[in-house]
């Protein structure tokens, strides 16, 4: 609440409003209730110079509001004695029913429409009033000097709060206080909230009363009823509640909800209620009226005869008689009320005994209350299931109709889809969810950007972060004026009533919820508000959760694939396709890698880092670069495993405050085209498929090993032929296992699927992800196919010789022959350079056996082998060393050159970049 009471500000309140009125743009020094009263205002054609409000003599001053409000508001009289206060109390509809004042005089010096019940206050009369905000904004508001839309209003203080009905909530009327601009004092704000309470108290007292009296009512008849003999066979009501009864707690409650809703129905009726254990309970319910005239009905019990009644001390003046004939007939039904009410208790024969007694409007109350209880209880279990932003914004509408509402419409930010805050959700919102009772209600479509005007329930809820409630679309100017011709459309499907509440999650606003009734044909109430509120802010948690997921998600994915290969390389003898699914619940820490290595080798990799999330992608990126580096040394498949195993466990161990890996799993392959050899190793992953040229499909049997991280046990390289035109197909667990199947089944759907060699890789990556990925993976999937081929012998020119210094320039000579053959005359000088230097480093320094290589592929390539296993190095020599020149010569002439071990020395190779 701003109080205001400083003349000042009254002065700048009057140069906005006259701005107002002039038609000039005004943001700022008004508070967001006035402002959109005065534009309210402004869209009904009020007048600020308008003359006396209207005057109606439709009063009742019969009401029970009048009559809980009149010692209120004499009272206030009292306390305002001598004052210039005015008191007054208008009903639902904004006209006046009762004023007092702190001086008696006043009545003489105000104009009529201040002093006389019977005027009219609401908004679209009188402007922006204590009364008229009170109604329009439902709940406490004060309105001070210029902040009044009517001119005559201007020197005038006033504060307005909503007087509810306690028990279904509904506003009955508004009391209002009023005084001198100048004489306004802060403590009137409490002093107004306060006896609004103290009147909503009264009007619930006698609510009580009228239960009462009926309850009297129905103990009398049933007194009569016994001595009159009509009993026999049955005992009394006594004072035993429902729990002293011997029936389970859960019965008993089923026995109050369904007699609430007996009385509900305001009529004769009967009803068999199942018990525990197969039993029933029968209810009746029969109109009932006191002796003061509050009419309203009972509901009674007849209850089965093996119920285990405990027995209790009964009054002196009761008898056991047997029971009658008479007795077995089922007596008439009671009514329901706020809390259990006394039944009998039996002897052998039917029970017979009140469960609930009370007006039918009450037990509807009630009812209702239970009803929209179990809404909100169902609503926590629906809303909410998903961690997708649209899937819960449809959850929020699928509860909501038809209980709550006809239709929902909820509006959110195009950012907020991408998991992103909107930095402005009044001007991106889109249409998300239209949901309703039926699909031709001509709201906006989904997807489309919802512009709405700053006087629409939609954005109004938005500045007061509160829901709001249009009980009458036909007279909410502001929604009207948004689309006049969308809203007549609306109004001829005959929607009338509407809440717009505002979904909000830790201080963000998220979007708008929208709640439209059509076929009830009662307007929304304040119970309603208070629902769509509580059901918009429990969805708001949701969908924020699903966003901060999304935008996490979205995170970890695209830096996961900022590690994954973008493209892979081409390559003379593999035919490469690959996929990769992320999970769809998080992304996962799966990689594959296709590495080029020295000799036209190429290596396959997959892997999986166990686990979810960003560390689970960042870890991926680590390992898949050191995959990468330790490649580039040319070790082999078990010696790569080894490193990795032993980075994973060091990775482990660096840093204590890292979340600890769980493992990694991984499978290293290396194929050659020249002897189409194949070496594998596996670290704890699934074995590779190998399609053979006739369609055969295997799994190799390869040493399985341990997961990465855990050390202590070597790894096995294991060596397989491909012939010409097989397919290897690696993939990460994600592909084959599945909670909803047996992993053999699906093993067994994977060699079904690629049983087919004439399909190109990337068919066959179709067709696996097709037939054997789950439809809602719960892990990554990663998918790397390869058809090899050979190298053709042609391509291939080799020679051995001793270590004898003499044998060099033949193998020049030998070479250039071979380079012409190939047409590659063009490189014979540098291919020339770089033999000589290779095999007098090999004779000089190397060992036996020596042999050379030339292999034309995509570059020329020279390998020198020898027995030694000890490597060159590249130095850098001195000007008066004579030697020690003859590797940097190497790196010069080739684009690329290394060393790599075998089982039994080395080879030397340098590559030379063809002519294009």
């Amino acid at each position: 609440m701003i109080e205001r009471g400083v003349d000042g500000d009254n002065r700048d309140l009057t140069g906005a409003r006259e701005r107002f009125l002039v038609g000039e743009l005004v943001e700022h020094g008004v508070r967001s209730l006035i402002l959109s009263s005065w534009k309210r205002c402004h869209l009904m054609g009020v007048s600020p110079d308008c003359s006396d409000p209207p005057y109606w003599e439709d009063l009742d001053l019969a009401s029970p509001l009048v009559h809980a409000a009149e010692p209120v508001l004499d009272g206030l009289e009292a306390v305002f004695s001598g004052s210039h206060m005015n008191v007054g109390l208008a009903d639902r509809r904004g006209a006046v029913l009762l004023r007092r004042f702190g001086d008696a005089s006043l009545v003489h010096h105000l104009p009529a429409s201040h002093s006389r019940p019977g005027f009219v206050f609401a908004e679209q009369f009188a402007g922006t009033n204590g009364i008229a905000l009170a109604l329009a904004e439902r709940r406490f508001c004060q309105v001070y000097g210029a902040e009044h839309f009517s001119e005559r209003s201007q020197a005038n203080a006033c504060w307005g709060m909503p007087i509810r009905d306690p028990l279904n909530g509904h506003i009955e009327g508004v009391l209002a206080l009023g005084c001198p601009r100048l004489e306004a004092d802060p403590a009137m704000g409490t002093v107004t909230r306060n006896a609004a309470r103290s009147i909503e108290r009264r009007l619930l007292e006698r609510s009580t009363e009228r239960e009462r009296s009926l309850l009297r009512a129905y103990l009398g008849a049933r007194r009569r009823a016994s001595n009159d003999g009509q009993l026999r066979g049955t005992y009394l009501i006594g004072e035993d509640d429902l729990d002293q009864s011997g029936l389970e707690w859960h019965d008993q409650m089923i026995l109050q909800e369904r007699a609430a809703e007996l009385i509900s129905s305001a009529q004769r009726a009967a009803a068999v209620v199942p018990l525990s254990d197969g039993r029933q309970a029968t209810l009746l319910s029969r109109p009932l009226t006191s002796s003061s005239g509050v009419a309203g009905f009972v509901v009674e019990a007849v209850l089965p005869l093996d119920v285990p009644w405990r027995r209790h001390a009964l009054s002196p003046d009761f008898r056991v008689t047997p029971p009658s004939p008479a007795a077995q007939a089922p007596a008439t039904l009671p009514v329901p009320q706020s809390r259990p009410l006394p039944v009998p208790v039996l002897v052998p024969a039917p029970a017979d005994g009140m469960v609930l007694v009370g007006e039918p409007v009450v037990g509807r109350l009630a009812v209702a209350a239970r009803r929209r209880l179990e809404l909100l209880a169902e609503a926590s279990t629906r809303i909410g299931t998903t961690l997708d932003v649209s899937r819960t914004a449809w959850e929020l509408a699928e509860v909501a109709v038809p209980r709550l509402a006809d239709f929902v419409t909820i509006d959110l930010p195009q950012a907020l889809l991408r998991g992103d805050e909107s930095a402005d959700p009044r001007t991106d919102l889109h249409r998300t969810v239209v949901h309703g009772i039926r699909a031709d209600c001509p709201f906006y479509p989904v997807g489309e950007q919802v512009d709405l005007r700053p006087s629409t329930p939609h954005l109004r809820c938005l500045d007061s972060m509160q829901a709001v409630l249009e009980p009458d679309l036909k007279a909410a100017v502001g929604w009207l004026a948004q689309d006049f011709e969308h809203t007549d459309r609306l109004l001829a499907q005959n929607v009338h009533s509407v809440i717009s509440a505002p979904l909000l999650a830790r201080g963000v606003v998220l979007g708008i919820a929208t709640f439209y009734r059509s076929q009830d044909p009662a307007p929304f109430g304040d119970d309603d508000l208070s629902l769509a509120q509580e059901l918009a802010a429990r969805a708001a948690l949701c969908i924020d959760n699903a966003r901060r997921y999304t935008r996490e998600h979205t995170t970890v994915l695209a830096l996961q694939r900022s590690l994954l290969p973008h493209s892979l390389p081409e390559h003379s003898t593999v035919e490469l396709a690959h996929r990769y699914l992320p999970a769809e619940s998080s992304v996962g820490g799966d990689w594959f890698d296709v590495i080029p290595l020295s000799g036209t080798r190429v290596a396959l990799l997959v892997g999986d880092v166990v686990g979810h999330g960003l560390h689970a992608a960042a870890t991926m990126g680590q390992l898949r670069t050191a995959a990468r580096n330790f490649a580039e040394l040319d070790l082999a498949p078990d010696e790569v495993l080894t490193h990795l195993d032993n980075l994973v466990g060091r990775l482990d161990g660096a840093d204590c405050g890292r979340e600890p890996l769980i493992g990694a799993t991984c499978l290293y392959a290396i194929y050659d085209p020249t002897t189409q050899l194949c070496s594998m190793a596996r670290a704890g992953h699934p074995p590779p498929a190998l399609v053979g040229p006739d369609g055969s499909v295997t799994f190799p049997d390869l040493p399985a090993g341990q997961p990465l991280g855990l050390g202590g046990l070597p790894f096995e390289t294991a060596e397989i032929h491909l012939p010409e035109d097989s397919s290897l197909v690696l993939y990460t667990d994600g592909l084959v296992e599945d909670r909803h199947r047996d992993i053999d089944e699906a093993l067994d759907r994977l060699r079904r699927t690629l049983a087919h060699p004439d399909r190109a890789p990337e068919d066959t990556c179709d067709a696996v992800m097709d037939a054997v990925a789950p439809q809602h993976p719960g892990d990554d999937i990663a998918l790397l196919v390869a058809r090899t081929h050979a190298l053709p012998s042609g391509r291939i020119a080799a020679w051995d010789l001793s270590a004898d210094p003499s044998r060099v320039s033949e193998v020049r000579a030998a070479a250039m022959r071979r380079l012409a053959d190939w047409g590659l005359e063009e490189t014979s000088f540098a291919t020339e350079l770089l033999l000589s230097e290779l095999v007098t480093n090999a004779v000089r320094y190397g060992g036996a056996p020596i042999r050379v290589r030339l292999i034309h592929d995509r570059s020329l390539i020279c390998e020198v082998y020898d027995g030694s296993s000890t490597a060159p190095r590249l130095r850098q020599a001195a000007s008066t060393d004579e030697g020690g020149r003859g590797l940097f010569l190497v790196a010069q002439l080739a684009q690329a050159w290394g060393t790599r071990y075998t089982t039994d020395g080395k080879v030397i190779w340098a590559e030379c970049r063809l002519p294009s």
